[in-house]
C-alpha cells in the first residue's frame, strides 16, 4: 500500500541567462548586501554551517543554514523547517546562467504560517519569476 503522508510536489526551478559575468552574479546571490538587493534582508555569512535569517516581512525571521558553499557555483541553504534554497552559476564567457532551485515541497505538509505547502508552492512559483527578474535587471545594470 502507498504512502500517503510523503507526497512530494515538485521543485521550483527558475533558469535565466544574465548578461553578468559569473563573478557578478555570484557577489548577488552570496552576501547579506546582494540577497538584501533583490530578494530579502537577511544577515546571511557564505560559511558552510553559518545560521542566519531571513526578514520575511509580515511572516517574521525565518531561521536558515547553510548548506552547501562552492565558489561561484553553487549556494544551498535550508530556509525554515522544510526548504532548501539552491543557487547554481555557470559562467558562458560574459554572460552567466542562473539557476535557482527551490526544494523540500510536500502536499502533505503545512509552513510555519499554517498554510498548505500545496498553496504556497503555486504563489511561490509566481514570486520567483519576478524575484529571478529582479536579480537580473540588478546584475545587468
Amino acid at each position: 500500500m502507498e504512502n500517503r503522508t510523503q507526497e512530494a510536489l515538485p521543485d521550483i526551478r527558475k533558469t535565466q541567462i544574465f548578461k553578468a559575468p559569473i563573478g557578478k552574479v555570484w557577489d548577488a546571490v552570496a552576501t547579506s548586501e546582494g540577497i538584501a538587493i533583490w530578494f530579502m534582508p537577511n544577515d546571511f555569512q557564505p560559511e558552510p554551517g553559518y545560521e542566519f535569517h531571513l526578514n520575511a516581512g509580515p511572516f517574521g525571521m525565518s531561521p536558515c543554514k547553510v548548506t552547501e558553499l562552492d565558489p561561484p557555483n553553487r549556494l544551498s541553504f535550508r530556509w525554515g523547517k522544510d526548504w532548501t534554497l539552491t543557487f547554481e552559476l555557470k559562467a558562458l564567457g560574459d554572460q552567466t546562467e542562473f539557476t535557482l532551485i527551490h526544494s523540500g515541497w510536500n502536499a502533505a505538509s503545512v509552513t510555519e504560517a499554517g498554510e498548505s505547502h500545496a498553496i504556497v508552492r503555486d504563489r511561490m512559483n509566481q514570486g520567483w519569476a519576478g524575484l529571478v527578474t529582479k536579480l537580473g535587471a540588478f546584475v545587468e545594470a
